[in-house]
Order: structure tokens, then sequence, then C-alpha cells
């Protein structure tokens, strides 16, 4: 192809197969590379808040953490990793009916999990290494109201900002396969990420690194003194623990970023690039 990239019928076409691939590879590598991804994403939540833990501006920080996390997915696409949220795109391969229903929920499962591994290794490599002492112990208390914050949202609020966050997660993952070099799918990365974060949707692999280093950190008194010096409140540090974690942000932002990634963006580019085909068939 002359082309340096394909036109977005053609990318449908081609994520079917993308998307039978996924689904056949065998439960260890999906869950392999999931805790890859889970790692690469990780990383890319614990450099933004070392980039803005000082930054008093609120659209700042955002600004500034968004373009940085966007490594997080470019690592993912071109080093070659599974990512949960961006998975969500093999519905196109079912419906397609080139991938079983259940082989897809076995991706996600599998991929979820190696997710939350890989994103928990790192979360104890932060502790252990003593990064959260920057500055003083700011940089853990950032991790800590950062973490405090997300476990206090509500769960329509937790759910509506997860289907935001995978529309734009699910459109870069569909750009950065519409192109055909590394600079191509690096550019087509950087804008949706840094928009979602900059918006501060949610993203439930990302929150697998920044609630469970927030739930350590506060058991660090120095670094329990730096959140309430930002403002967090007594209360809302006691709320942050594994049940809030589980029940007040995984689980919406996971059914949200399910809902934003297959129905608004797998969903809709079937309905319009391969619907007929289909039918024509």
């Amino acid at each position: 192809m002359d082309r340096a990239y394909y036109l977005p019928g053609e990318v449908a076409a081609n994520y079917v197969n993308t998307a039978s691939t996924k689904a056949a590879l065998t439960p260890i590598k999906q869950l392999v590379l999931g805790i890859m991804a889970g790692a690469f994403i990780a990383f890319a939540g614990a450099g933004s808040n070392v980039a803005v833990h000082t930054i008093a501006s609120v659209g700042v920080a955002k600004l500034v953490s968004g373009a940085l996390f966007t490594a997080g997915l470019m690592m993912v696409i071109v080093a070659g990793a599974e990512l949960f949220t961006g998975n969500s795109l093999i519905i196109i391969g079912v419906l397609e009916k080139k991938v079983k229903v259940g082989a897809m929920l076995r991706n996600w499962f599998f991929v979820y999990l190696g997710n939350f591994i890989g994103a928990m290794i790192v979360v104890l490599l932060i502790q252990a290494s003593g990064q959260l002492d920057l500055s003083a112990g700011a940089l853990g208390g950032y991790t800590i109201k950062v973490a405090a914050g997300k476990t206090s949202l509500s769960f329509l609020n937790a759910f509506v900002m997860g289907i935001l966050c995978n529309c734009l997660v699910c459109t870069a993952v569909w750009m950065a396969s519409a192109a055909n070099d590394i600079i191509g799918k690096i550019f087509s990365i950087f804008f949706p990420i840094w928009l979602f974060v900059t918006s501060g949707f949610e993203h439930s692999i990302a929150n697998m690194y920044y609630i469970p280093a927030g739930i350590l950190a506060k058991n660090n008194d120095a670094w329990y003194q730096a959140a309430l010096s930002l403002g967090v409140s007594p209360e809302k540090i006691a709320h942050l623990n594994w049940g809030s974690f589980l029940l007040n942000n995984l689980l919406p932002v996971t059914l949200g970023n399910i809902v934003g990634g297959v129905v608004f963006v797998g969903c809709s580019y079937w309905f319009v690039y391969l619907r007929k085909s289909t039918k024509r068939q």
C-alpha cells in the first residue's frame, strides 16, 4: 500500500483479524502480556504523579500529567502488550462472527487479571524504592490525595467518567491501527490520551496503580501528614481502603470502560463500516 495510513473502513476490516489474533492467544500469553501492559500503565501513572505533585494549578497539573501518561499506551501498542480497555474492541470480531463471545470474555478475564498483577508489581516497587519521599514526602501525600479523590466518587460519576475515558482510549487504539509507521502510531495515541487524562476521566487499569499506591502510602505517617497539608480530610483518607477501591471505583469504572469501548467505539464502527458487507454475504 502506497499510503502511510489505512482509511477508516480498512481499519475496521483489519481489526477483525486483530480481534481474532487476540482472542486466539493462550491464557498464559494473555496473562503475561496483560502483566506487561499493567506495568506500562502503572509506570505512566507513577511518572505523571512525580511531574505534577508540586504544581498548584489543577488545570496545569492535569495538562502535564496527560502529556506524560500517553507513554503508557505507546508502550502497550508499540512494544506489544494486552490492555483490557483497548481489548473492548474485540467486540468487532464477535459481531463479524469471527470470535466467539466466550473467547472474548476469556481474553478480558486473563488480560484484566494480568493488568492488575502488573500494576501491583509497580506499586510495590515504587513503595520500596523510597520515591514517595520526594519533596520531603510531598509526593507520598499527593499519591494519597489522588487515590482518596478517586474513591470519593459516586458510583454514577465513576461509571460515566469510565465511559468517557474509554471512548478516547479505544479511539486512540483505533487511530494507531490506521498508521503504518511508529511515528504515526505515537501521534495517534498522544492526543486522545492527553485529552482523557487532562479531562480527568477514569481508567480502570490506571486506577489499579493510583489507588493501591495511595492505600499503601497512607500507612506512612510522613506521607499521611503531607496529604493532610494538601487539604485531604482525615475522613477521606479513612475511606481510602480496599473495599472503597473495589466497590466505589474499580467496579463502576470498569463497567463504564466496557460501555465506552464496546458500544461507543466498537459497535459504532462495526455498524458503519462492516454491517452492510456482513448482510451481503
